[in-house]
């Protein structure tokens, strides 16, 4: 009996380390999932915690967003700040109009750019084979690199997707992307890619916050293998003087915020809040330290939708 406890408890040491080893790198499941891959699915512990996506690259799971960071010194400023305090992941795009800040701020940092996930978007405009090659070489010389660590679509409005996407594609192979994926994307939209023929995107990044959840879209993401990166986590803060959010923050001695980023960490979605406050990017960083009961969780993905981002819900698919 002795030596059976032996062997019991060196069994259950072994699956706590395993379980703690987990908390650095996510993975999603499917129905196609192996178990071994299935049992990774942890909530993340810090601002270090990655999901491995589809195509074998390792992304943060939480990070910076820039957008409305007014270009100059402010958003050069913000991504300092960021980098000295942990932040791994920034996430721009041609249309903010700071990719140069970011290029500006991350040598400034002291932080090696290798250690630095960006994330940048082929706007509207710039769609069409010829037009992206052309933009994302331009978005490379105000980031000041010779890559971009995930390039998306940033949003099917404009057309031409099948052509934007295969021009992302090329420049993945050439090695100035090394992850593509697309942003803003329905359903219909994810279909019309896999009809033409090209590769599930990396990431969809799409409006989530506990007041848009996506069930069915997430539910899609999921089970093709599409990591899910939300933006607006904070619903444009439209939402800080919800008495449910409100009771949480007094009940978890958190803010407001802290609870809404909570509830897309507990999620397992790749996370960007946006601030230009050096208080508040502490503050943003500061979910890892709680979690809801389950009663709580329940709680949140029953609250009143509403959108405050891009919908995209009714663009009819043209290629």
């Amino acid at each position: 009996m002795e030596g059976n406890g032996r062997r019991i408890t060196a069994i259950l040491l072994l699956f706590v380390a395993g379980m703690s080893s987990c908390t650095a790198e996510l993975h999603y499941c499917s129905d196609k999932s192996d178990a071994e891959s299935c049992s990774a699915l942890r909530i993340a512990s810090d601002l270090k915690s990655t999901v491995r996506l589809n195509d074998g690259v390792l992304m943060p799971l939480y990070g910076l967003g820039l957008y409305l960071a007014d270009p100059g010194p402010l958003a050069e400023q913000t991504v300092v700040f960021a980098l000295k305090n942990g932040y791994k992941l920034l996430d721009t795009a041609q249309i903010y109009g700071n990719e140069a800040d970011v290029g500006n701020g991350i040598p400034k940092s002291g932080i090696d750019r290798k250690e630095v996930f960006i994330v940048s978007k082929v706007y509207t405009s710039n769609h069409g084979y010829a037009q992206t090659v052309a933009s994302v070489n331009a978005s490379l010389e105000k980031l000041k690199t010779s890559y971009v660590d995930l390039f998306l679509i940033h949003s099917p409005y404009g057309g031409l997707n099948v052509e934007t996407y295969q021009a992302l594609l090329d420049l993945k192979a050439k090695g100035v992307i090394k992850s593509v994926g697309v942003s803003n994307f329905e359903i219909q939209h994810l279909e019309g890619l896999k009809k033409a023929g090209l590769p599930t995107p990396s990431v969809n990044q799409i409006e989530l916050h506990p007041f848009q959840r996506r069930d069915r879209l997430v539910h899609y993401c999921k089970e093709h293998d599409i990591a899910i990166m939300g933006y607006s986590p904070l619903a444009r803060a439209l939402k800080f003087d919800d008495p449910d959010i409100i009771d949480l923050a007094k009940k978890y001695k958190k803010t407001v915020a802290q609870v809404m980023l909570r509830w897309s960490v507990e999620k397992r979605y790749i996370t960007i809040p946006k601030s230009t406050q050096e208080k508040r990017i502490l503050e943003n960083a500061d979910v890892f330290n709680f979690s809801f009961t389950p009663e709580d969780m329940k709680l949140l993905d029953n609250l009143d939708q509403f959108t405050c981002g891009w919908d995209t819900s009714g663009y009819v698919w043209d290629g």
